[in-house]
């Protein structure tokens, strides 16, 4: 295999959860780019008309699809439809996740369940529904999730979002574990600070800006590029013998810590 087929992704099927916009649109172009038919889901599927006009432009095959993850059944029936529309699947992206800045004397059941079904348990009827078919296929494949700084550090006012990525981490490892006889492997991004419409809020304030930046050794925040080579690679044959691990797009925060 030549290095350059190591990172190419054609004949592959894949499918990114919450693709609408941000940090989910970019990984799902980023697939596109490098040869993969995409699914793309949110819970309205109107939402995903522009990322799926940009991968059609591409000249790859893009399907959207209605998806609550935080639904078990929902997120089991987005990856059947993507299965269906797509011929298999052979890459799954679980980057659906919501936040909500709250301190914890002041978070309410609602708040809690929303955050973890949504991160967590979504994520794992995603992966196992996705397992199901690369093990029935025999395929094999490969499982990305989006993890986050919180899955290695505590953030004020982020606990519901820092115990659901936490969990997203342990759940990637043991997956990885249980699943790798079968030739899937389970890895995790975990991105920085990234300018997205759910962070937009903070990069408004220009003593958090300054604040953040002061802690990242790049002295930038992150780009949406920035995250295309990690879930490239983590996708392609290049990573065939890595699994179970956290690959931190953080500009070096967690090394510096």
């Amino acid at each position: 295999m030549s290095d350059v087929s190591l990172f190419s992704l054609d004949g592959c099927a894949a499918l990114v959860t919450g693709a609408s916009r941000g940090i989910g649109k970019a990984i799902a172009l980023a697939l596109a780019r490098a040869g993969a038919d995409v699914a793309i889901t949110a819970r309205n599927a109107r939402e995903l008309d522009d990322t799926a006009a940009e991968i059609a432009a591409l000249e790859r095959k893009a399907c959207a699809i209605s998806q609550d993850v935080s639904d078990a059944r929902s997120a089991a029936r987005g990856v059947q439809e993507a299965v269906e529309a797509l011929g298999g699947l052979d890459i799954l992206v679980n980057n659906a996740g919501t936040e909500e800045v709250r301190a914890s004397v002041a978070i309410d059941e609602a708040l809690w369940d929303r955050i973890i079904d949504t991160n967590l348990k979504g994520a794992f009827f995603c992966a196992q529904a996705a397992a199901k078919h690369m093990i029935a296929a025999g395929t094999g494949g490969s499982i990305i999730n989006l993890l986050s700084l919180t899955s290695a550090v505590g953030i004020p006012t982020a606990v519901p979002y820092g115990t659901s990525k936490t969990g997203l981490l342990g759940m990637t490892r043991a997956l990885a574990a249980e699943w790798a006889p079968h030739g899937i492997r389970v890895n995790g991004i975990a991105p920085g600070y990234f300018r997205t419409a759910m962070t937009e809020a903070f990069y408004q304030d220009d003593a958090w800006r300054d604040r953040m930046l002061a802690h990242i050794p790049l002295r930038r925040f992150g780009q949406l590029d920035d995250l295309s080579g990690a879930v490239v690679f983590l996708a392609a044959p290049a990573s065939a013998y890595v699994t179970g691990i956290m690959l931190p797009v953080d500009g070096g925060i967690l090394a510096s810590l």
